[in-house]
This record gives structure tokens, C-alpha cells and sequence, in this order.
């Protein structure tokens, strides 16, 4: 598989994404449901606290590609849905060090919407990977 990113500017790269990415060559494609601060019981955890949130939405996201054989690396696509897009820029960092460490800026697109499925939830990342 060979990844080319498309980026005709370089702003979003600075944010740790991608304007678009071509995927060539045979390939395995995952596409993962949204991904939240849910605990392996399925109880959501750690309301009011954003920067708690996207990391275990990140460790929920990794877990699901891990049974995959796949890692952040693998992420070409990334959404992000937030009921405070103001709070989640606010620790952005958290999203964005785990992708820079992962060595990937995928395309993405955040979202600010009312709410998300259960109440308390704040961040929800939906991705793409390929390998």
C-alpha cells in the first residue's frame, strides 16, 4: 500500500492534518464507529472533563484498530464530533500529540453538534484506517 497526502496548503498540516490522502495498492480497509469516553462495561466515564475524554476516546479507537492489526498510523479519515468545539481546541494538544507520536496527519473534519448519544458525552472520533 503506498500513501500519498494531498495538501495544495499547508496550514492544516501545521493542526496535524491532511487536506486529503490517496491510498494505492491492494489494501485492507476498517471503517470504525464513533469511538467515546465509554468504559469496557459500557458505561460512559469521566463527564465534564474534555481532556479525559478524547484520550479515552483515542484508547477506545486504538483498541478497535489494534483487533484489527491496524494503530493510529493506519488512520487515513478521522471525524470529530463535539458538543463544544470551543472546550475541545482548548486540549486539541491531546488529539493531536497521540497522531504526531502515531507519525500520521489524516484528513479530518470536526463537527460541533447538540449533542451526541448519551448526555454527558462531549467527544465522539469516527475514523478510517487502511493497511
Amino acid at each position: 500500500m503506498e500513501r500519498t497526502t494531498v495538501n495544495p496548503w499547508t496550514w492544516s498540516v501545521g493542526l496535524g492534518y491532511s487536506q486529503g490522502e490517496v491510498v494505492s495498492g491492494p489494501a485492507r480497509t476498517l471503517y470504525c464507529a464513533g469511538q467515546t469516553a465509554m468504559g469496557g462495561d459500557g458505561e460512559p466515564l469521566h463527564a465534564g472533563d474534555m481532556a479525559a475524554q478524547v484520550a479515552l476516546s483515542l484508547d477506545n479507537l486504538e483498541a478497535v484498530l489494534g483487533e484489527a492489526g491496524m494503530s493510529l498510523a493506519h488512520l487515513v479519515r478521522l471525524s470529530v464530533y463535539t458538543t463544544d468545539v470551543d472546550l475541545l481546541f482548548r486540549h486539541y494538544g491531546v488529539l493531536a500529540s497521540r497522531l504526531g507520536a502515531a507519525g500520521v496527519a489524516p484528513t479530518m473534519t470536526m463537527l460541533g453538534v447538540t449533542r451526541l448519544a448519551i448526555p454527558t458525552l462531549m467527544v465522539e472520533l469516527e475514523g478510517t484506517a487502511v493497511a
